[in-house]
């Protein structure tokens, strides 16, 4: 059987595993799915490659406990689920893995924590000391603390975070579902896609929006979205079927592999392109637009000529030509009620106008994306 080489190759794994493969039909964690799945994993470990797992289910988890008969949508019991599901799902992962002598590790993340260069920092090496200690991390979005505006939204997108965050050679989305297909998998004569090497390969791709079982929260379009973080960075993705996982990690022409179609970049670069809603947006003339696209410079207030939203210094707007269509993202250094005494000013007009405090950039290339 031939095998993939960029799966064999993968040295440090991030695995991503959904609620719905690790929940029964009654909706509450399958003790006997988590232990397959621990199984697989352990035998990875056992190869020599190092592993990450990011694992929905605390919500879950917590639903039976509390006399929930499913996922909540409202934000306060969602995080009153997570809070008494985290640790049972914790819990029974320690349990698991401790019948292979080994220790796991658990590390709750929320944005700041992929965005704010100290808390990066501080995350990264968190992660680097556990592994090289022989550790296993186990990673959730902190549910618990996290508000709707600052949360990743699906696990599937903190995956091809932490995948780039932590340096990983391969991300494996596990799910209910065996691969990606041109068309329904139930409908006669679809057909599993096994490599996507661009989008051009997903022109014919339908994709469902709905979880399983009414207990998660991503569909296809999460994972084509975490797929096209992860690749676009660099990181092959293989996803799969939850009971395909030791054929996915061995390398197995299962499930649908993504290849890598761009290079490594900023962490926080890839969160504020994908995992950032704008408060606003700020209007380029045609010379801004080019310099910030073409010669990825930092936007000035000459380049201005509209503003619209309420948003403050610090948050995500989106940069946008003249037609309207967003060219680029970014975190302003303004609030927007300020912006239109800046609109088309020099910032030497504006120094001598309103003071040094206004000789910085609107938005700088360092915290800004390209779209």
């Amino acid at each position: 059987m031939t095998t993939r080489g960029e799966v064999t190759a993968a040295r440090r794994v991030v695995v991503k595993v959904g609620s719905s493969s690790l929940t029964s039909a009654a909706g509450g964690i399958d003790p006997g799915r988590v232990r397959r799945l621990v199984d697989v994993l352990a035998g990875t470990r056992a190869s020599g490659v190092e592993v990450v797992l990011v694992s929905s289910g605390a919500i879950a988890a917590g639903l039976s406990p509390l006399g929930l008969a499913r996922r909540p949508r409202a934000l306060d019991a969602q995080q009153a689920a997570a809070s008494v599901g985290q640790g049972l799902l914790a819990h029974r992962y320690q349990e698991e893995f401790a019948r292979h002598d080994l220790v796991t590790g658990q590390v709750l993340l929320t944005v700041d924590d992929v965005t704010r260069r100290a808390h990066y920092r501080n995350a990264y090496r968190t992660f680097a000391k556990l592994l090289e200690l022989g550790a296993l991390p186990i990673v959730n979005e902190n549910d618990t603390v996290a508000t709707t505006e600052i949360r990743f939204g699906d696990n599937d997108r903190l995956a091809a975070l932490v995948a780039h965050l932590v340096h990983a050679d391969l991300l494996v989305l596990l799910s209910d579902v065996d691969g990606l297909y041109d068309g329904p998998p139930s409908r006669p004569g679809s057909t599993r896609i096994e490599d996507v090497r661009s989008d051009a390969d997903l022109a014919d791709v339908v994709t469902g929006s709905a979880g399983s079982a009414g207990v998660g929260t991503g569909g296809m379009v999460t994972k084509l979205a975490s797929a096209r973080i992860a690749t676009g960075a660099g990181i092959p993705v293989v996803l799969a079927a939850a009971d395909q996982a030791g054929g996915a990690l061995a390398g197995e022409p299962v499930g649908t592999l993504f290849h890598a179609t761009g290079k490594r970049r900023p962490t926080r670069l890839l969160w504020l392109a994908h995992a950032t809603e704008p408060q606003g947006r700020l209007v380029l003339d045609d010379g801004a637009v080019t310099a910030v696209t073409a010669r990825r410079a930092s936007l000035l207030a000459a380049g201005l000529t509209g503003v619209q939203g309420a948003f403050h210094a610090g948050d995500p707007v989106d940069l946008v030509a003249p037609d309207g269509r967003p060219v680029a993202r970014g975190l302003v250094n303004f609030d927007a009620a300020e912006i239109p005494q800046l609109l088309g000013r020099s910032t030497s007009e504006l120094v001598s106008t309103l003071g040094s405090a206004y000789e910085r950039e609107v938005v700088h290339r360092d915290d800004l994306v390209v779209l």
